[in-house]
């Protein structure tokens, strides 16, 4: 099978994360075992999603990985134009949820593998594919966790995320967090009796804002982001009953992007202690009973590759292009990279396309992965 008709039964299943991945996991396991490749399965508790890992070569040496994830984005409420979970081509773009982001470059990487089979490799190729990328890369850490431990941990990793095939270098990391704020409710009338969760609660994102805008300091900058530097954000807000109540409850999530030598945990800790220090001894002397709760919801750390380790130069010579670059967006990385398994980012597509309604991929840039796909096995060849 080519990539088209592989992205078109890839596209077909419905990976949303709220989802299981397994009917996609199964039939890339068949599809691999038709062609004698030999694949594990890593699931989660549950059984309801899995990992997946194959091995093409000969597996006593450290070797390449190439990895993506199978979960995709909801559909829910966007305008599509066009089935989202059935391939469509129109004037050199295909359509669907996950063309771009990122059954794309997954369907590539499966038509490579007779090419990959037919040639004496130098170094065995890796097949990755994890689950719940998009709702905090918590699927592809069990798979880590098991590469992590064997006695030849692979070499280097190309993720496949949409660049339009230019090597990506680095991205910055993110750490989400809710904060619970509990006050003390009574009539509105007596509101000074009260203790306003809601009032305490934009006391700590005007604080948060405050933090951030250190973050803008000119020797914390690096200009290969867009923006420069580490970023915060409230991102969705909740509380109150009714007007003529004082709150006694409102919760936030916040979320810090973190350029890769910068620990967002660090950022977070400073309004944990705000509200310890100020904040809650203001609530407590009013209502003993209240408090406010910080919980992460979750985390991945930023990618830097070295420009001039193996995995950069592998993936110069595959795209034929030494000029790298960064992404905004986050990956599963500098997950790879934080286990020793230096990588990459290049794939087909763009993440402007991705999340969107009437998502796509052009059949230019999947052919330029099949391409990129092909050099990668002449620079393999034993």
């Amino acid at each position: 099978m080519n990539s088209k008709a592989l992205l078109s039964t890839l596209i077909g299943f419905d990976t949303t994360s709220r989802e299981s991945n397994l009917q996609l996991i199964a039939f890339v396991r068949d599809y691999l075992n038709a062609h004698q490749v030999p694949c594990e399965l890593i699931f989660n508790e549950e059984r309801s999603k899995a990992n997946l890992f194959a091995t093409i070569g000969v597996d006593d040496r450290p070797g390449v990985v190439l990895s993506g994830h199978t979960d995709v984005v909801p559909v829910d409420g966007q305008p599509w134009t066009v089935p989202p979970f059935e391939l469509t081509e129109q004037h050199g773009k295909l359509y669907g949820r996950g063309t771009a982001d990122m059954k794309g470059y997954i369907a590539c990487v499966l038509a490579a593998v007779p090419a990959l089979l037919a040639e004496p490799l130098r170094m065995p190729v890796h097949i990755a594919l994890s689950y719940d990328e998009e709702v905090g890369c918590l699927g592809v850490r069990s798979l880590l966790a098991e590469l992590e431990h064997r006695p030849h941990k692979p070499a280097l990793c190309i993720i496949g995320e949409p660049t339009e095939l230019k090597p990506v270098l680095g991205h910055k990391g993110k750490l989400a967090m809710r904060c619970d704020v509990h006050g003390a409710a009574c009539h509105s009338a007596y509101a000074p009796q009260g203790v306003n969760a809601i009032e305490y609660a934009a006391e700590l994102i005007g604080e948060l804002g405050r933090i951030g805008s250190t973050l803008r300091a000119a020797h914390l900058q690096d200009p290969r982001f867009d923006p420069p530097f580490s970023t915060v954000q409230t991102g969705v807000i909740g509380g109150g009953k009714a007007l003529n109540i004082v709150p006694a409850d409102c919760r936030f999530d916040f979320e810090i992007r973190s350029l890769p030598d910068q620990d967002a945990h660090a950022v977070a800790q400073q309004l944990q202690a705000y509200a310890r220090e100020h904040v809650v001894p203001k609530m407590q002397a009013v209502n003993a009973g209240t408090g406010i709760r910080f919980s992460e919801l979750s985390s991945y750390p930023g990618l830097a590759t070295d420009a001039h380790s193996e995995a950069a130069k592998l993936i110069a010579e595959c795209c034929g292009s030494s000029e790298f670059t960064t992404v905004a967006f986050g990956t599963e990385g500098g997950l790879f990279d934080a286990i020793g398994i230096p990588t990459v980012v290049c794939g087909p597509g763009s993440m402007d396309q991705g999340h969107k309604p009437d998502e796509y991929v052009s059949v230019a840039q999947l052919a330029g992965c099949d391409r990129m796909l092909e050099r990668l096995v002449e620079t393999l060849r034993a």
